[in-house]
């Protein structure tokens, strides 16, 4: 239920238990840090709101009407109650400084997330300081915006491309999607790589729909084939990289993948990459949040200023 127009502020409740306590206008306002004359006509504005006298004043003091001394009463109750708000508030601040869930898109949760967890802690360790606690969540590029659009989440990494909605964002890291297939594959042997149709009528093992690697191939196919472009039936559809690239080394098909996952595999030769020349498969990786502009202070903050992100908020 909303309360009336006649239910005075904290302050005017403080004020009135200041009276009561001290016996005069005078050492009330001295306690408040105020005038006699400013809680004078507090008081009377207070009277006048409330619609009840709360105050006798005389030349030897004030004293509480019998009304007063019961609405001080109720004052010194509702305070109770404000200051251990007050005290809880700023201690969710203080944990708010220290730690922070933050939920990612797999492949920055498992290929950079460590390196950058580890990398704030030690750098905090060096200076002295207590480093951050970060919980983090590994999920899909959609997930991570509905956690951090809903509230679950104070900060996330996504992956996908567009435009967000009631989300500020900025560019932290970069990335390449690469064509990927065993090496004994027919398009290995290709000295030109494949085109851009035939990746779109190629049966591929992909993630699963709200995944961000999936959508930047997507939008870099409509990007070259029009906004209308079919993509062929996946060969598999998987929730994982690592499904995703165990899938390509079995022979399910080809699959396009972040380069930062599969870094290893084609260092070796254990996966082979394949040219696109049409399609440009970069990628901006991105931190996610709401609110201002600037990131919120304490440990978002301080783990977006680690990551050095160059990139300008939008």
């Amino acid at each position: 239920m909303a309360l009336s127009p006649r239910m005075p502020d904290l302050p005017a409740f403080e004020m009135l238990v200041a009276i009561a306590r001290t016996g005069s206008l005078g050492a009330a306002g001295r306690e408040l840090g105020l005038t006699q004359q400013a809680v004078s006509a507090r008081l009377s504005a207070m009277e006048a709101q409330t619609g009840v006298r709360l105050v006798i004043r005389s030349a030897r003091g004030s004293q509480l009407t019998p009304a007063g001394a019961v609405v001080t009463e109720w004052a010194d109750q509702l305070l109770e109650v404000a200051g251990h708000v007050d005290a809880g508030l700023a201690s969710l601040r203080t944990a708010s400084l220290k730690k922070m869930k933050v939920v990612a898109s797999l492949t920055i949760a498992e290929q950079l997330m460590p390196r950058w967890i580890v990398s704030l802690q030690t750098a905090a360790t060096r200076t002295g300081r207590e480093a951050p606690e970060v919980i983090l969540t590994a999920t899909n590029s959609e997930q991570v915006i509905a956690a951090v659009r809903g509230g679950s989440a104070d900060l996330g990494f996504i992956e996908s491309p567009g435009a967000l909605t009631g989300i500020r964002s900025r560019v932290v890291a970069h990335d390449d999607l690469v064509v990927i297939v065993p090496p004994d594959h027919k398009w290995v042997r290709r000295s030109k790589g494949v085109t851009a149709a035939e990746l779109s009528q190629t049966p591929l093992v992909v993630r699963e729909q709200g995944s961000g690697t999936r959508d930047s191939l997507t939008s870099a196919l409509r990007a070259v084939l029009g906004q209308d472009v079919e993509q062929a039936r996946p060969a598999l559809e998987l929730s994982s990289s690592v499904a995703v690239r165990g899938a390509v080394l079995a022979g399910a098909g080809p699959a396009v993948m972040s380069r930062l996952a599969v870094a290893d595999d084609l260092a070796v030769g254990r996966l082979r990459s394949v040219d696109v020349p049409e399609l440009d498969l970069h990628r901006d990786l991105r931190a996610i949040w709401t609110g201002g502009r600037t990131p919120p202070a304490g440990a978002v903050r301080d783990l977006l200023n680690h990551i050095g992100g160059a990139g300008p908020s939008r």
